[in-house]
């Protein structure tokens, strides 16, 4: 596998490993607080759904300097590449989410 597939990879895993990490700390808070558990985890995989996006890209100045240098500069493949990151990142946290909607119950 080539940099960017490897690199594709690692976004997506980073951003389901964050939502996933966040909701289910945040599920452990409460279930020691007192505060019902399975709502805190669902309420908390929605809220942190954009920062698992931005912290899987390495966060989101850098991906619009890049914008800028491709879209100005000429430079079609850098954006492509930004766009293919922003993308798995979506997916990564999507697919978390998705998976702690499973394990929620299915409800929202």
């Amino acid at each position: 596998m080539d940099g960017l597939g490897q690199r594709l990879v690692v976004i997506f895993f980073t951003a389901g490993g964050v939502l996933l990490g966040a909701a289910l700390a945040g599920a452990l808070g409460a279930a020691l607080t007192g505060q019902p558990c399975i709502s805190t985890m669902m309420r908390l995989a929605r809220e942190v759904k954009i920062w698992a996006i931005v912290a899987a890209i390495g966060g989101s100045f850098s991906t619009f300097e890049i914008f800028e240098s491709g879209l100005f500069r000429g430079e079609v493949s850098a954006v492509v590449r930004q766009l293919l990151y922003v993308l798995a990142s979506l997916a990564g946290a999507q697919a978390g989410y998705y998976l702690i909607l499973t394990m929620g119950g299915g409800y929202e």
